[in-house]
């Protein structure tokens, strides 16, 4: 239990927990109340307390003993960990805390010293409280004490299958804004409780298997729970809300990357061997290993997937974000897309592109043309010995559909003349709404290519959906093409409130219930029309912004035809979800549908999306 020298309470931890909850507190410090002396006799666990908040917030300490067990001398949060060598017995109480020293000073220590470290208790916030991200317990401003160098760490404290928990997180306290800040920590019961009760202890993993890959700040994402939620390819798939796949832990390394470069990996591969050091807390990512010792990365040859080709009789659409693509992109990323089309994706006939953007890129100079980016694109297809495809677009107004400022990202449809022919009906421009008209006992767009409800507020500083008619073997289809908006804004899996908010998901609910009142007059107008709605949706299947594209039997989510371990286009954090979509109207009863895994699960893409294709027999 806590040492009695802790002149705190339990309602002092509340009072903190909710105001970081309600963002009264800003910056690295949270003070309950003016400081006063140090406290004396304070260990560690004293500091760290039985829940998120120190019960010493605000408060000076002096001489607080422990072991350095990893120190960071570089970047902007410059400092060191220490340890307790003679722990309590309460399991809720970490015995390590980070020292912050600064943004640009030397640490005064090194790993194996023991030192008294004097300074004030703050509880920092990354990312800000804005962010709901949970707060690091560190000491600052402090004076440090080098008692003796070179002494035995502390043994790690293994983090395993067995030792986290399957819940991940408690449901937040209501009155504290549904904020877990001021709970007791029960790290027998939630995997969350666990790792904060670890909070910059000394943990290590052992041989663990990689479910995302390295990404280019140098970390990557393990699994210590190797039958939880696989996926066909190795990574850990998030199939829920309630299923956040408790054995995910990031992985850094202490050592600067000049010195030991960071290990590329792949999801699949496995991280072999002891990777140790002390837990700390991220603003991308929350928990994380940085590792004084890493394990050595074992290559598992994951390969880049290949769609099988279309049959004669069969249309092949496809969906890929290829992720904000100007002219002023090397030639060698267009050269890789160029061949992923052609022989990774077997060169659909309709293929829908999210994250065009305008001839000049990011320079924000009115330019909304993307007549080059598409040429560039369309000629490295050629060049692959893929078809001469077609193209048509709707142009955005300047900076009105939100992306990179100043990049004008739109969708586009590539088709090749050769397989299908696309239905032209002049007028769309950015804020017209193309219509269903009832043409030869069939639905017909008034504009083709046109913009669908381009005026509705959920259309807000985010991309408007692209309606196209195309004729394949005589029978039109409608193909609508998508990129809704962003998931910037929603509090990560590891928020201090439980369940985290999702408030980027209210304008998507209204994008999918636009495209839906569409499709549903498509129907209306001819119910056995051929629609197709595909694009980065940057929602799950499982999500409100799915449920709504599909009300009333309008669409059905094709994803959900694959098996549930291939079910994902997108990995983030160490969880393989879906984020692009293909659904279908009722009349595409018979498909084939792949997700071609080329992209998300590599530490060099071309992209951070995996495409989509759909096949079926108009």
């Amino acid at each position: 239990m806590p040492s009695s020298a802790v002149p705190r309470t339990a309602a002092l931890a509340a009072l903190v927990a909710s105001a970081l909850a309600a963002g009264l507190l800003t910056g690295s410090a949270a003070s309950a109340e003016p400081a006063g002396d140090a406290a004396a006799g304070v260990r560690i666990h004293d500091i760290q307390g039985a829940t998120r908040i120190s019960p010493l917030a605000g408060r000076p300490v002096a001489d607080v003993p422990g072991i350095v067990t990893g120190v960071r001398g570089y970047g902007s949060s410059r400092g060191f960990w220490f340890q307790d060598s003679a722990p309590d017995a309460d399991p809720a109480t970490s015995e390590g805390v980070f020292v912050f020293t600064g943004s640009g000073s030397t640490p005064p220590v090194r790993t194996g010293d023991e030192v008294l470290v004097s300074g004030t208790v703050t509880e920092f916030v990354p990312g800000g409280t804005a962010s709901g991200n949970q707060s690091l317990t560190q000491i600052t401003r402090p004076t440090v004490t080098v008692v003796s160098a070179g002494n035995e760490l502390p043994a790690p404290v293994t983090v395993s299958a067995r030792s986290v928990p399957s819940a991940y997180a408690p449901a937040g306290d209501p009155a504290a804004g549904g904020s877990v800040n001021a709970l007791p920590l029960r790290p027998k019961a939630y995997a969350l409780d666990y790792y904060e009760s670890l909070e910059g202890v000394n943990v290590r993993v052992d041989t663990s298997r990689i479910v995302g890959a390295t990404d280019p700040f140098s970390a990557l994402w393990v699994t210590v729970k190797p039958y939880e939620n696989p996926t066909v390819r190795g990574g850990a798939r998030y199939g829920s809300y309630a299923s956040q796949n408790s054995g995910r832990l990031q992985i850094q390394s202490l050592i600067p990357t000049a010195e030991q470069p960071f290990p590329k990996a792949n999801v699949g591969d496995v991280l072999t061997g002891r990777t140790e050091g002390p837990l700390d807390f991220s603003q991308y990512g929350g928990y994380t290993l940085v590792a004084r010792t890493l394990g050595t990365v074992a290559d598992r040859g994951l390969q880049a997937e290949r769609t099988r080709p279309q049959r004669r009789g069969e249309l092949a659409v496809a969906t890929y974000n290829v992720e904000n693509l100007d002219p002023s992109d090397p030639q060698e990323k267009f050269d890789a897309l160029g061949r992923a089309v052609v022989e990774n994706l077997a060169s659909p006939d309709i293929l829908a592109l999210e994250e065009i953007q305008d001839d000049s890129g990011s320079k924000n100079d009115g330019t909304v043309a993307a007549d080059k980016t598409v040429k560039k694109f369309t000629d490295a297809i050629v060049a692959a010995g893929g078809p001469a495809y077609d193209w048509r677009s709707v142009s955005p107004e300047n900076n009105k559909d939100g992306g990179q400022p100043g990049g004008n990202i739109r969708q586009v449809f590539l088709f090749n003349p050769e397989r299908v022919a696309f239905t032209d009906r002049a007028g769309g421009d950015a804020t017209t709404a193309t219509g269903v008209v009832r043409e030869r006992g069939r639905a017909a767009l008034t504009l083709s290519p046109g913009r669908i409800d381009p005026g509705n507020s959920a259309w807000e500083s985010s991309r408007k959906p692209l309606a196209g008619e195309f004729t394949f073997r005589g029978r039109p289809v409608i193909v609508i093409a998508n990129h809704f908006g962003s998931k910037g804004g929603d509090e990560a899996l590891t928020s201090h409130r439980q369940p985290p908010n999702r408030s980027s998901e209210v304008q998507r609910v209204a994008q999918a219930r636009s495209v839906n009142t569409f499709v549903k007059e498509v129907l209306k107008t001819d119910r056995r029309a051929d629609v197709l709605v595909v694009g980065d949706i940057n929602d799950f299947e499982f999500s409100a912004t799915t449920k709504e594209l599909t009300a009333g039997g309008a669409l059905y989510a094709a994803v959900k035809s694959l098996p549930r371990a291939d079910r994902y286009s997108y990995v983030y954090q160490g969880n393989s979800q879906v984020l692009d979509q293909i659904l279908t109207s009722p009349s595409i009863d018979d498909f084939s549908y792949d997700s071609v895994h080329i992209n998300a699960e590599f530490t060099d893409q071309n992209s951070d999306h995996d495409p989509q294709v759909l096949r079926f027999r108009p």
